[in-house]
């Protein structure tokens, strides 16, 4: 009988395993454009399913389908979407149109399946490398900036290392709050915190530098909160870099420029290139080169600026140096760049991936300049020179920047319709500084003596990230993603020099000392799930939720709701409402430091220290161990395609952050400094103080510092806003050319609704978060941008007009006085000119800032830090630069 049964099972087995064979088949073909050129890097998806590859350099491609008749869906960046429908295994060739990005299939903001823009319930961007490279920007943060309305980043300027990273963000959430992903994969934040008095002040970015423009095939920017789906720093959005997998051509492009004023003078080389290995694996390959000199744009107060009792060589130097020897301007910077992104099938249903990606920089900035009235007692000492010959000096605060990126991982398939990806991703950024040109005032007051140049330490940040994520497409109504995640992260701050940190430590930064060094780390486990229902062909609903645990703080879950209702194949309304969260970085919980900037009450920079959320004094204030962030996010929009070549979309947002980490005001003291005994620095000397000590106070006699900042969760934020995108594109004038036109803009407010002011620190008459570090959150950023561009494209040249109108800020006045000024609307215009001298080499002309224009100047009756009018332009507001005017010219060569 057992016999029996086994032959009846084996045989069972023999007949249907051929009815599979016979379902199952091997798809391929060839995927050309309108003019018949091959197209490589073109998204093929098998409907219904999570299947899908990419064409190759040739164009060419290959797919298993499980049964037939399948539907292949074929999309790239640029071109009109089709679908064709196959009945048996074989040969089909497709020919895409070009055509709006509502067809276009994005990856960022849907987990369970690809989805066309048009088919997504949140808004995306999806930007091509060859629109990206049309601004003539030379990094791809200020790309962004002139391209996504919603999106900020300029140079900063007198900074310290601040100025070699450009705080960045999406709806001027700041930096912290934007998750940036490489390929899908979390990319690693910046080891630097942004302290001084900038846009995203007290805050951690992703060091955007530090992925080179000729890597990147697209960027999806997702202008909806995301925590559900991709876990902490997500609140504002999503931004995916996908890099380049397959490559036509080799491509090396090399471009340079120079301001109107004669400065700033930049040079850019890069290659790309593909390389099929093994049996249908490839490697793209980019190497990138770029140096950028120094600008300045500095005031020019002169004699104004001088002490009463100026001394005749003061007075001297003063007028032959109006400008009092300042830099205020973007820093000298030359950087280096290696990426590799590779892939290889592992038989039918696998593919090994893998990228990698090294920046190494060196960058220099400076610090304010050190007049001779500001240090007398350098003059006095004769150290640099004669009393009657000096002049000051002004520290260089140089920069090491090495950032990684490294990851490693399977796809494959489980059924046609299951899927799995594990990977494992490592990143890390470290900054090593050196501070030039300077002296230790307080080993030279002992000693006699100083070094001028100092090795103050650095810092770095690495985490190593394991996902494992799952997508199941059950039926053309019904599907899903779940997924875990395990991230280990490391922070080091590494001791300096110990002449850099003795006493009070060289003048601009104070090196790093031994018991403000350390290593630390933390862990969180993370599972998310999603579900999307199309419950009909035009409606579709989903939710989705994630539980972090972090090992240092807690736990979180956030969920999201969402849903799409499609007006025929043509537009949709779409919405979704959802909670996120932040975790604190370990920068914000651990760092302690010193450094000379600007302190109420005076007009020279004096030490002011930073002191970690986990400090013992900072605890006896009442300020509490950092803890998550949380959001509310709501959206609602309607996008809608009026015919094949013109589309529109508007979508509105409300975001509020709860317990929002605030970087402190400068606290200082109570009573008169003038009662306490100082140095000629203004550092406290010892504990000869009027009776009465309050808290605060002790801590900065401690410290031997003037005031002193920390971080706090105590902001509760909203942020209000609309973002409005009108596309034209193609309007066909025959042998003439082509015309595209696109508007895209954001309207938003920002409004602090509370700050909660730790009981000890109330009860002595301390504000923890002044109006002009309010203002940095509410004021700093446009309340508005609006980008028009337009282009016109022949066989064989290619005209660019690109004008970004970057809306009012604010210069906020400081608590103890003066006057706000608001910022009248900046227009730059943009115009770009590429001639194809063949098919495989062009030239391009650009003038980026056209007729010059610049912000508008600050004024003394903002009272704000601008050292005595040293500052032409606010450093605490951001618009369009203060660069001015400037001309690149490019070459590109494909072989």
């Amino acid at each position: 009988m057992k016999n029996y049964l086994s032959r009846k099972v084996l045989g069972l087995i023999f007949l249907i395993t051929p009815l599979f064979a016979m379902a199952q088949g091997e798809i391929s073909g060839t995927v050309t454009d309108q003019n018949n050129d091959v197209l490589p890097g073109v998204n093929i998806v098998i409907k219904g399913t999570t299947t899908g590859t990419t064409t190759d350099f040739d164009g060419n491609y290959t797919i298993t389908a499980q049964s037939f008749p399948a539907t292949l869906i074929f999309s790239s960046v640029g071109f009109n979407t089709k679908e064709m429908t196959v009945n048996a295994a074989g040969k089909v060739n497709m020919s895409l149109q070009e055509g709006l990005a509502l067809d276009e299939v994005v990856l960022t903001g849907n987990r369970s399946k690809p989805r066309t823009i048009l088919d997504s319930p949140v808004p995306i961007d999806n930007i091509g490398v060859a629109e990206l490279t049309s601004s003539g920007k030379p990094t791809v943060d200020r790309m962004l900036t002139f391209k996504v309305p919603s999106f900020n980043a300029q140079t900063q300027a007198i900074s310290d290392a601040t100025a070699h990273y450009d705080p960045a963000d999406l709806r001027g959430l700041g930096p912290s709050r934007t998750l940036v992903l490489v390929n899908g994969k979390r990319k690693n934040q910046s080891a630097q915190v942004y302290l001084n008095r900038t846009p995203g002040k007290g805050e951690v970015g992703v060091d955007l530098k530090s992925i080179p423009t000729a890597a990147i095939e697209r960027v999806e920017v997702l202008r909806d909160g995301a925590s559900a789906q991709y876990g902490s720093d997500a609140i504002a959005g999503v931004i995916n870099m996908v890099l380049k997998k397959n490559a036509k051509y080799t491509t090396v492009s090399a471009r340079t420029g120079i301001t109107s004023e004669g400065d700033g003078f930049n040079f850019a080389a890069d290659m790309n290139s593909s390389f099929n290995f093994g049996d249908g694996g490839y490697i793209n390959l980019t190497l990138g080169y770029y140096n950028q000199q120094l600008t300045n744009r500095a005031g020019s107060p002169g004699i104004a600026d001088l002490p009463a009792d100026a001394r005749p060589y003061e007075t001297q130097w003063a007028t032959d140096n109006p400008e009092l020897g300042m830099h205020v301007g973007q820093p000298d910077l030359e950087k280096g760049d290696l990426f590799v992104n590779l892939g290889h099938p592992l038989g039918d249903n696998a593919e090994l991936y893998s990228f990698h990606g090294y920046s190494t920089r060196k960058g220099r900035s400076f610090a304010y300049y050190r007049a001779p009235y500001w240090r007398r007692d350098i003059a006095d000492s004769e150290f640099l020179t004669r009393t009657e010959d000096f002049v000051g000096y002004q520290p260089s605060f140089e920069a090491q920047i090495d950032d990684h990126i490294n990851a490693l991982g399977i796809k494959f398939d489980i059924t046609d319709s299951f899927n799995g990806d594990a990977s494992v991703t490592y990143g890390s950024n470290s900054v090593d500084y050196t501070i030039t040109n300077s002296v230790n005032r307080d080993y030279l007051a002992d000693n006699g003596t100083s070094p001028t140049t100092f090795k103050p330490g650095g810092y770095s940040l690495s985490n190593v990230v394991f996902n494992l994520d799952f997508a199941n497409v059950y039926s053309d109504q019904l599907s899903s993603s779940f997924g875990l995640e395990y991230k280990k992260e490391y922070y080091e701050a590494r001791e300096g020099n110990p002449l850099s940190y003795y006493k009070g430590g060289a003048d601009s930064f104070a090196g790093i000392k031994p018991d403000e060094a350390g290593k630390w780390n933390r862990s969180n486990l993370a599972f998310y799930a999603g579900l999307d229902f199309d419950i009909t062909e035009e409606l579709l609903l989903g939710v989705a939720g994630r539980y972090e645990d972090f090992s240092d703080f807690g736990d979180n879950f956030s969920w999201k709701v969402f849903g799409r209702y499609k007006l025929g194949d043509k537009g949709a309304i779409r919405g979704s409402y959802s909670t996120g969260f932040r975790a604190p970085t370990l920068h914000q919980r651990y760092l302690t430091n010193s450094q000379y900037i600007i302190v109420p009450g005076s007009s020279e920079p004096l030490l002011q220290g930073t002191l970690a959320n986990d400090n013992q004094a900072v605890k006896d204030l009442g300020v509490p161990s950092l803890f998550a962030e949380t959001s509310r996010n709501i959206s609602a929009g309607f996008t809608y395609k009026i015919n094949p070549k013109f589309s529109a979309s508007i979508d509105f947002y409300q975001i509020q952050v709860d317990d929002r980490v605030l970087f402190s005001s400068q606290q200082g003291y109570q009573q008169d400094p003038g009662d306490v005994d100082t140095d000629a620095d203004g550092d406290v000397e010892g504990d000869e103080l009027l009776q009465d000590i309050n808290p605060v106070e002790q801590i900065l006699i401690d410290n031997n510092v003037v005031a002193v900042q920390y971080f706090i969760n105590a902001g509760d934020t909203k942020t209000t806003g609309a973002d409005f995108v009108l596309n034209y594109r193609g309007i066909n004038m025959g042998e003439a050319g082509r015309f595209n036109i696109s508007l895209a803009a954001n309207v938003n407010k920002t409004t602090i609704d509370a700050v909660a002011t730790p009981q000890v620190l109330a009860d002595n008459g301390y504000n923890i978060f002044t109006r002009e570090e309010k203002g940095l959150i509410i004021n700093s950023r446009p309340k508005s941008k609006f980008i028009l561009g337009m282009d016109y494209d022949t066989d064989k040249f290619n005209i660019g007009l690109n004008n970004t109108l970057f809306g009012k800020v604010t210069v906020t006045a400081p608590e103890t006085g003066g006057i706000d000024q608001e910022l009248s609307s900046m227009l730059v215009t943009d115009l770009n000119l590429s001639y194809k001298i063949t098919d495989k080499l062009s030239f391009t002309g650009t003038i980026n800032n056209l007729f010059d224009v610049y912000p508008d100047k600050t004024l003394a009756t903002t009272n704000t830090a601008e050292a005595g009018n040293r500052f032409v332009y606010s450093s605490e507001v951001q618009q369009g630069g203060q660069f001015g005017m400037n001309f690149s010219l490019g070459m590109n060569y494909q072989f």
